[in-house]
């Protein structure tokens, strides 16, 4: 592991019952890294990357997880810095995990928790450079036109995307997205992708995203890493995904869903 790894895991396991849902899987995201973890359905995506925050703990017969350099998890037994370690990961979840009940602004505010205490910001107490910083989140994420409304009141897109102005907010030094564009139409979905692109490029933060939609995974991300029944099966340029490996990767079938288009 080098100064900048921001993930790494190394031999993790992780068991479901009599499920292996990670079998000795060993990786490292460096800063300034935008990587897209593919594979089927159950393949351990987000296992994976529940267990990179200590969601989910791994295996007490081995195995270790670092962030940051520090350790977060091993052989079964979660950090007892795992709050603080957790505080500078954004967290992107599919189904957005906004408070519907409260206004967008206050659902990208709730962010800075960390910084100005819990009663604080449940009082909605929030210092004026503070406010001002919310603001300019929701504007770079294009939402601040939205920013009075009930979060329930939003569309899928407009809610993801409050969700990035959340992790702007929080300042947090890398981003784990988990299928953030599963439940977006097209548009909405290259607008997060795209804003997940410029959070990596602008503000040099590591990023690993798990994506069901290969094509979004080349176009995107440098790095792919894919797994398959719980085991890393290709980590390597976004180039060298062809036909052939993804055929290896997720079954023949891959070639009617990816390949589709070519053929009308």
């Amino acid at each position: 592991m080098t100064s900048d790894a921001v993930f790494s895991v190394h031999a993790v396991s992780k068991t479901f019952g009599k499920r292996r849902a990670l079998d000795g899987v060993s990786l490292t995201v460096n800063r300034g890294e935008m990587v897209a973890l593919i594979g089927p359905s159950g393949s351990g995506k987000s296992t994976l990357l529940r267990s990179l925050t200590g969601f989910n703990v791994i295996d007490a017969d081995g195995g270790v997880v670092d962030l940051f350099g520090q350790p977060m998890q091993a052989k079964g037994r979660v950090s007892d810095n795992v709050r603080q370690l957790r505080a500078r990961i954004g967290f992107i979840f599919q189904q957005f995990n906004l408070v519907g009940r409260l206004t967008l602004y206050t659902n990208a505010a709730l962010g800075m928790l960390g910084r100005i205490g819990f009663w604080r910001g449940l009082l909605g107490l929030w210092p004026a450079e503070e406010q001002a910083a919310v603001m300019a989140a929701l504007n770079r994420v294009g939402v601040a036109d939205y920013a009075g409304q009930k979060a329930s009141t939003l569309s899928g897109g407009q809610q993801q995307r409050g969700a990035i102005a959340r992790v702007l907010v929080q300042q947090a030094q890398a981003v784990l997205a988990d299928e953030p564009v599963a439940s977006l139409d097209p548009v909405s979905a290259r607008r997060v992708m795209e804003l997940l692109t410029d959070l990596n490029q602008r503000d040099g933060l590591a990023v690993l995203v798990t994506l069901h939609q290969v094509d979004y995974a080349l176009r995107y991300c440098p790095r792919v890493v894919a797994l398959k029944a719980g085991r890393i099966v290709y980590d390597g340029p976004s180039a060298g995904l062809d036909r052939s490996a993804l055929v290896d990767i997720y079954g023949p079938e891959i070639e009617e869903v990816f390949w589709e288009g070519e053929q009308r």
